[in-house]
């Protein structure tokens, strides 16, 4: 059985779905209609009481580049509409957060700003050798959104975490291995297959109790997230405002070093 949205693709066989997303041509980046199908399509599980595992994926080379900057969408035009607007991401990740049943990345290529906030949102990561993580909101001026600076941080610890988001460093399969982000590495030709034998290994378990004990360990883990990260759309907007996010959006499209002076 295979369902289409606009912007991804879910095949269901057995207890088991895999959601592709499927904008190849723009690295699966995430438009305003992409992260809608994400969180639609996080959603429409949850009165899925057959599908046990959902595997995640990117069509073509990566995963998600992250937020499409060739296409942000129109931002509305008041202060408290652009707020609401603006945690249109963070709806998508929470949404994928939430779902009851386990979920697998089969992480390809790159997952980058927005792709890795999905990739880490998830339950298991299975990676494929040529992926790659990085958060570059530091290099165009702007802080990490989408209540997700928590889930980062969870997986790899404080100093690590700021070598991701502060330092804005890219890191390869093997150290995403070693940091405990992945559970294991694939060549890239056996990265579906891997997928789907971590997905059969927990299909296998009973549902109720594997559905209870994942939700619990992510309210463990994220029991203060919400009250840390209640602002960081306005930290967004903030940092929006600054020159210093002005210089480093021309650096980035112009591919110069920008100068930075704190303004």
């Amino acid at each position: 059985m295979s369902e289409r949205f606009e912007h991804l693709t879910v095949d269901r066989s057995g207890h088991v779905a895999t959601v592709t997303f499927n904008r190849p041509e723009k690295a699966n980046a995430l438009n305003p209609g992409h992260l809608a199908d994400i969180e639609a399509v996080a959603q429409s599980f949850r009165d899925d009481t057959n599908t046990r595992v959902v595997i995640f994926t990117g069509a073509g080379k990566h995963f998600s580049a992250g937020a499409d900057l060739t296409d942000p969408g129109a931002r509305p035009d008041t202060v408290v509409a652009q707020r609401r607007w603006l945690r249109m991401g963070e709806r998508a990740v929470q949404s994928v957060y939430e779902m009851d049943q386990i979920t697998i990345a089969a992480w390809n290529g790159a997952a980058m700003g927005g792709g890795a906030c999905l990739a880490t949102a998830m339950d298991l990561r299975i990676g494929a050798d040529d992926c790659v993580m990085g958060y570059p909101e530091i290099d165009i001026g702007v802080n990490l959104m989408w209540k997700s600076l928590p889930l980062i941080t969870h997986l790899v610890g404080p100093a690590r975490a700021k070598r991701l988001v502060v330092g804005g460093e890219r890191v390869p399969a093997s150290v995403l291995l070693e940091w405990g982000l992945l559970e294991v590495v694939v060549p890239r030709e056996r990265l579906m297959d891997e997928a789907g034998e971590w997905a059969a290994r927990y299909v296998a378990k009973p549902p109720v109790p594997a559905q209870m004990i994942k939700r619990s360990v992510n309210a463990i883990v994220s029991a203060l997230d919400t009250a840390v990260m209640h602002m960081d759309v306005d930290q967004y907007m903030l940092t929006m405002s600054t020159g210093d996010q002005r210089a480093a959006i021309k650096a980035y499209f112009d591919k110069t070093d920008p100068t930075f002076a704190g303004d």
